[in-house]
């Protein structure tokens, strides 16, 4: 009778015997292989055997992996600069090599995991690896970099719809946290360049202003209003699509001199992480220049025109403009009193200049912030205050009690649990004399000591309230012998 326990035995024996022939086999033939076989012959063998069987691999194989080179088409792979400033975070316990790098324009030191280390991430309860590969092209030192990144098949949507966004959004985050701020001004190679083609360029450096709105002497509300303003600005890029508006903001600052006018906007720039772009409209020889110039800025900037009543625009024929919002052109401070001589050199109309804050030029770039400074708000011309323009005035006035505190804790260290007698006789002082923070805070830096410098401070405020008074009583001298006189003249002219 047929049994199975007999049959067994013996084809487990041949197969094991088979299995150590085939073994021996393979052995023989892969020390002879290496000895007669060149190597690039088994390097093309091989790469073609792996080439056949790689599609019947891929149909029992459960796993998907993607690779984000470091070059696409001869441009940067912006996955793969997102990849690599994400993984910096993902550093686990088990990573054995690590890269380390520090770069001038770098806040800190980075850290990032080496080639062929692992990095194991988890997203919506998906396990993914990440792996750094390094390849050096055959008969040059070029290598090619790339990321691995692998995972299940059947999650391959909600890798490419989600989870690869999200590592596109975090390593923005990431690096606008380590972004070195700049602040750009533009440099004239010569006058005839520019007359020529325009040809100018924007030159950089560091912005290392240190103002926030934590050190700004400004008052609760008003720091409130702007910073609320800022992050309702940035958060809306939607909104603005949908109602068919440029995403830009204007914002109109005005005040005496020394009431912190350019300490708000490096506060601003450091709250939004923008870089500054500083514009002076005296470099700019005519509106088709202005709008080269401003296409050459970039995206998340602030772009900043000091003193606009002081700017040379030409307005002499603005009344003929489809845009007119004022009746005389003689009021306004973009035009000297006298009407000089059209300028050769900066021929920059008021048409063009609105053109580039709320006409079409302005939808050139997205998430810009427009700042324009002045001393004399009343001087201006009410087309650039037109609602749209210059969405929020800011009034930045003299230095108040709330702003004098802020100041006296940012240079002496004082606060309210520590305040110094003197702290109320300058409060008292400050309301009754106007004063600008930037005084204030002169006077403050003048000694470490709390007291000494507070006395300096009173001192110099009764100082500036009697020169003050004094000033006051010879301007009505004036205005009174000024009415005398008027009105002596107009009786002569009468009896005359």
């Amino acid at each position: 009778m047929f049994s199975l326990n007999n049959v067994m035995p013996e084809t487990a024996s041949s197969m094991f015997s088979a299995y150590a022939s085939f073994a021996t086999f393979m052995m023989v033939f892969r020390s002879m292989a290496k000895d007669f076989i060149p190597d690039p012959l088994r390097t093309y063998i091989s790469s073609s055997l792996s080439y056949l069987f790689s599609p019947l691999s891929g149909l029992f194989s459960f796993y998907l992996t993607l690779a984000f080179y470091e070059y696409s088409d001869m441009s940067r792979n912006q996955v793969y600069d997102a990849a690599a400033v994400y993984l910096e975070k993902k550093i686990g316990p088990a990573t054995q090599r690590l890269r380390v790098s520090k770069t001038p324009r770098k806040k800190s030191m980075g850290v990032a995991n080496d080639r062929d280390e692992e990095v194991i991430d988890t997203f919506d309860n998906i396990k993914l690896k990440w792996r750094l590969v390094t390849e050096t092209k055959t008969g040059n030192n070029n290598r090619l970099r790339y990321f691995e990144l692998s995972f299940r098949k059947k999650h391959k949507e909600r890798v490419m719809g989600s989870y690869l966004p999200h590592v596109l959004a975090q390593a923005t985050a990431m690096k606008q946290e380590e972004k070195v701020l700049k602040i750009y001004t533009r440099h004239i190679l010569s006058w005839e360049d520019v007359f020529e083609d325009g040809n100018t360029e924007w030159g950089s450096i560091n912005l290392e202003h240190p103002a926030t709105f934590e050190t700004m002497a400004l008052e609760p509300d008003l720091k409130r209003t702007i910073v609320e303003d800022l992050e309702r600005f940035v958060s809306r890029r939607e909104f603005y699509k949908k109602v068919g508006k440029a995403w830009k903001r204007g914002y109109l600052l005005y005040g005496p001199p020394g009431t912190g006018k350019s300490s708000l906007i490096a506060a601003m720039a450091n709250f939004l992480k923008f870089d500054v772009f500083d514009l002076e409209l005296a470099s700019i020889r005519s509106d088709s220049h202005l709008k080269r110039v401003l296409l050459s800025t970039t995206n998340r900037s602030i772009l900043v025109i000091e003193d606009i009543d002081c700017c040379k625009v030409d307005v002499q024929k603005r009344k003929h403009d489809s845009d007119s919002d004022s009746d005389s052109d003689s009021d306004s401070d973009l035009e000297t009193e006298k009407k000089p001589k059209p300028n050769t050199k900066t021929r920059v109309t008021l048409s063009g200049l609105l053109n580039f804050i709320d006409g079409l030029w302005s939808s050139c770039g997205d998430e810009r912030i427009i700042v324009f400074t002045t001393n004399r708000k009343e001087k201006l011309d009410p087309a650039l205050l037109r609602p749209g323009r210059m969405d929020l005035h800011i009034h930045l006035s003299y230095c108040t009690t709330s702003g004098f505190r802020i100041l006296a804790s940012n240079y002496l260290g004082i606060h309210d649990d520590n305040r110094p007698r003197l702290c109320g006789e300058v409060e008292g002082l400050i309301k009754s004399t106007e004063v600008t923070p930037a005084e204030v805070a002169e006077e403050l830096m003048k000694s470490d000591d709390a007291d000494v410098a507070l006395q300096g401070l009173v001192n110099f405020i009764i100082k500036k309230k009697i020169e003050t008074e004094r000033d006051m009583k010879k301007l009505k001298t004036k205005k009174k012998r000024r009415r005398r006189r008027r009105i002596r003249n107009l009786f002569s002219f009468h009896l005359w």
